[in-house]
């Protein structure tokens, strides 16, 4: 059994955002948020590993909240082939945001769709829900999303199937623009 949980870590005397990696019995991992502002700026440091996880022998890229809005973060996790990448939210509002939810749900879709991976969200649901908590495949589609401002679970089996016929194009492509 993993835990990947969001929590606040400190290492000689600085403090970071990070996600934390915990399994019985193995070492514990963390990888600290990079793409700090506001609040964050203020309280945190700048993390500097690579977020990269290997859980029974799958390749999994983490990422925290704001970094869903630059590409470049996931652009890493495609160079090291990652099966699957997980974005870490504690993106909340005191009214109900509808709009800011769809925006933040298209940067998930669009970094999955950029970089062939499954993309799952997980998100606080309280006071009100701006980010997903979902799974989405390798072309963006949904494959799970839990109903807005609702506890739920989300439980799916990952099985990292073979490329699509536009995939494997998309895949191609990316591979070429990575090599420069």
């Amino acid at each position: 059994m993993y835990i990947l949980v969001g929590t606040i870590t400190k290492e000689q005397n600085k403090y970071y955002n990070s996600a934390r990696l915990i399994s019985p019995g193995k070492t514990t991992e963390n990888y600290h948020k990079r793409a700090l502002w506001g609040w964050d700026k203020d309280n945190f440091t700048i993390g500097n590993k690579e977020g990269i996880f290997k859980i029974d022998g799958i390749k999994i890229g983490v990422r925290i909240c704001f970094e869903v809005r630059y590409p470049e973060y996931f652009r890493e996790l495609y160079r090291e082939n990652t099966a699957l990448n997980i974005v870490l939210f504690y993106d909340v509002a005191d009214s109900d945001d509808i709009e800011r939810y769809e925006l933040i749900k298209s940067h998930i879709r669009t970094r999955a769709v950029e970089n062939v991976t499954y993309t799952m969200s997980v998100n606080s649901i309280r006071p009100y829900q701006t980010a997903p908590t979902g799974i989405f495949d390798k072309s963006g589609r949904t494959i799970n999303e839990l109903k807005r401002n609702k506890e739920n679970l989300l439980i799916y089996n990952f099985e990292n199937v073979a490329d699509d016929f536009g995939e494997k194009g998309r895949r191609s492509i990316s591979d070429v623009l990575t090599e420069k």
